[in-house]
């Protein structure tokens, strides 16, 4: 399981074919107040998408920055790497219709266990849907 944003980054790069890394952000909206923290209850919205090759992120810290100076209304972010061919990466293009794709399946509460998912101080985080 990769547990930080390094690893991420270190895991795309790692593959035989370059990946293109897609980025979902999502806000969390509690429906109770619940005593024990790590079993909390609510809905996750999408926010906002990206897609960037690992070369063009430098940390976690300054993709953050970047992030927020699109929209700071975000709670997770939600990743996936996407397979190049041939030696080579796929365009912004081709990785349109795999954002639509994640933004639906969190939208429509789908199944979202196979994205890397963490919370804005860097820590990988479990959802598990109802």
């Amino acid at each position: 399981m990769i547990s930080n944003f390094s690893e991420l980054l270190k895991a795309a790069e790692d593959q035989q074919e370059p990946q293109r890394l897609l980025f979902l952000f999502a806000k969390a909206e509690k429906t109770k107040k619940k005593k024990n923290k790590s079993h909390q209850k609510g809905t996750i919205s999408p926010v906002m998408c990206v897609d960037k090759l690992p070369s063009e992120i430098t940390d976690f810290d300054s993709f953050i920055v970047e992030a927020d100076s699109i929209s700071k209304e975000w709670d997770f972010m939600l990743t996936a790497g996407l397979n190049g061919k041939d030696g080579v990466a796929p365009t912004t293009e081709e990785a349109e219709p795999y954002l639509n794709q994640m933004t639906n399946q969190l939208a429509n509460g789908q199944d979202i266990s196979q994205f890397v998912i963490f919370d804005r101080e860097e820590n990988p985080i479990d959802i598990m849907s109802n």
